[in-house]
């Protein structure tokens, strides 16, 4: 199975900037949706955290900016699961024109499922741990993204 398209969107006028370019927020704006795109496919949508108190929060991200991406510019999204633990989850976003394999943005995230009655982290339910199983078992095959695992620094002085 190829990475799954969580969200597909048009560049609107308000989120570019003097340039042309899409702005660094919206970036993040757009893979925010494709979470909770996912989130709904995992059964993680709003019906089922307003009955379980349960939800997905984001520990930490990296955004790389790739390429340019312009007004009016027709945009998905493709996330694919790098891993996940009984309460975490470890995943991937890049960012393409519409049926263009090239990477413009990719995002990388770690989410913790937490019961918001603490709030404190939570084990997934076994409905949402096993589509997360079945979805990371379709994904295997896939090639690690280029782009994960990066971090942030400048290299020592001499």
């Amino acid at each position: 199975m190829p990475a799954l398209t969580t969200y597909s969107t048009r560049i609107i006028r308000d989120w570019v900037d003097y340039n042309g370019h899409l702005r660094d927020a919206f970036y993040l704006l757009i893979f925010s949706y494709a979470t909770d795109a996912l989130m709904d496919r995992l059964g993680l949508d709003s019906d089922n955290r307003e009955a379980s108190g349960h939800s997905l929060f984001t520990l930490e991200l990296h955004l790389n900016y790739l390429h340019e991406v312009k007004l009016d510019s027709e945009v998905e999204v493709h996330t694919q699961i790098i891993g996940h633990d009984r309460k975490r989850l470890h995943l991937y976003h890049s960012l393409h024109q519409v049926g263009d394999p090239l990477e413009l943005a990719g995002n990388e995230q770690m989410l913790l499922h937490v019961d918001l009655a603490g709030p404190r982290s939570a084990p997934f339910s076994e409905p949402v741990l096993q589509r997360l199983q079945t979805l990371a078992a379709e994904q295997a095959d896939l090639p690690r993204p280029t782009y994960l695992g990066r971090v942030i620094g400048l290299p020592a002085e001499k």
